[in-house]
Parts: structure tokens; C-alpha cells; sequence
């Protein structure tokens, strides 16, 4: 088995991007080495199986989307409010619009799963598992809002997300926009 992780880490960055470029069906070993620049193999020897990859690419996913220590516990000492709540929401809308090939392979995987029971057992876990954190971390922070705001908000936020990176509506908000109207909305 292969050991070495930063070219774990550079297969399955290789690996997000052919899968927002290409889509599942484009999803191969072979396109991942190519996109890797690694050698003819070098995928397969790092993740055997299609199932191997899908779940190196969920866990790398979830790595790339993590924020920032320093930017938590910077807020961790303030008050918490709707103002606190916003900023965490723009946060993670920042994240997820910042790097556009981790969004597209996250989207390309939710609709992976529909069709692969194995794929929506690796994604359905990891979701449940940050949506649980998600709920967690508001309580433990005193934050507004609970379970249900927080499942009212991952709905939202998909949402905007699918529509800003395919096709968008020309509705006249911007992203920060629609994300004030709606953390307003939310917690009237």
C-alpha cells in the first residue's frame, strides 16, 4: 500500500478537479494520474478500488472546506449574536465559493450518490457527520438558531451554491446579498 501522503493528497486534488470537470462518468484512475501528472498506475496504486477514490475524495473534500482555526477562535471570544452568526455564514459561502472545483465535485457526488449506493454511503456519512458538528458548534457557541435553522441553512446554502456555479439567475442579489436576506429571514 502506498505511503506517501502528499502525493495521496495531490491524486485526490487531482482527483476533485476531473471529477468538476468531467463529472462521474469521467472519473477514472487513468484521468486522475493524467491530471496528477504522476505516472500511468499511480491512482490505483494509492486507491484500488473506485470506491477507495470516491472516499479519498469525500475525506479531502471535507478537508479543503474545514476553516480556518485562527478565524473561529478569533470569533470564539465575542459575543454571540446574529451578527456573530452571519459572519460564520459568510464564512462558509466564502469557502465553498473560493474554490469552485471542491463545489462542482461535491455537487457531481450528491448526484454520484443517487445512482451508487456505495458513493451515498460514503457522502451521506460525511454529510451527517458536519451537519451534526454544524449544530454542535452553534449550541456550544450559544449562537442563534438551532437544528432546524441549521438543516434551513445547509438547504439554503446548497442552493445559492448550485445556482451561483452553474447557471445563475439573474435575480439582482449578489451572493452577500442573498446571504444577509436570508440569515434575516431565518432568524425573524
Amino acid at each position: 500500500m502506498a505511503r506517501n501522503d502528499q502525493r495521496r493528497v495531490a491524486l485526490a486534488d487531482a482527483g476533485i478537479i476531473v471529477l468538476a470537470k468531467e463529472g462521474a462518468r469521467g472519473l477514472t484512475h487513468r484521468a486522475v494520474d493524467t491530471a496528477a501528472g504522476t505516472p500511468r498506475g499511480t491512482a490505483s496504486n494509492y486507491f484500488p478500488t473506485r470506491d477507495d477514490l470516491i472516499s479519498a475524495l469525500v475525506d479531502r473534500i471535507g478537508e479543503r472546506l474545514i476553516p480556518d482555526p485562527e478565524a473561529v477562535s478569533s470569533r470564539a471570544s465575542r459575543v454571540a449574536d446574529r451578527e456573530l452568526f452571519a459572519e460564520y455564514v459568510h464564512d462558509v459561502v466564502r469557502r465553498l465559493r473560493a474554490d469552485p472545483h471542491v463545489s462542482r465535485a461535491l455537487f457531481e457526488l450528491r448526484l454520484e450518490a443517487a445512482r451508487r449506493p456505495a458513493v451515498a454511503e460514503a457522502l451521506g456519512a460525511w454529510r451527517r457527520r458536519a451537519f451534526h458538528e454544524d449544530v454542535a458548534f452553534t449550541e456550544r457557541s450559544d449562537l442563534p438558531g438551532g437544528r432546524t435553522e441549521i438543516a434551513l441553512l445547509h438547504y439554503a446554502i446548497d442552493g445559492l451554491m448550485l445556482d451561483h456555479l452553474t447557471v445563475p439567475l439573474d435575480t439582482g442579489l449578489t451572493v452577500d446579498l442573498a446571504v444577509d436576506e436570508f440569515i434575516d429571514r431565518l432568524l425573524r
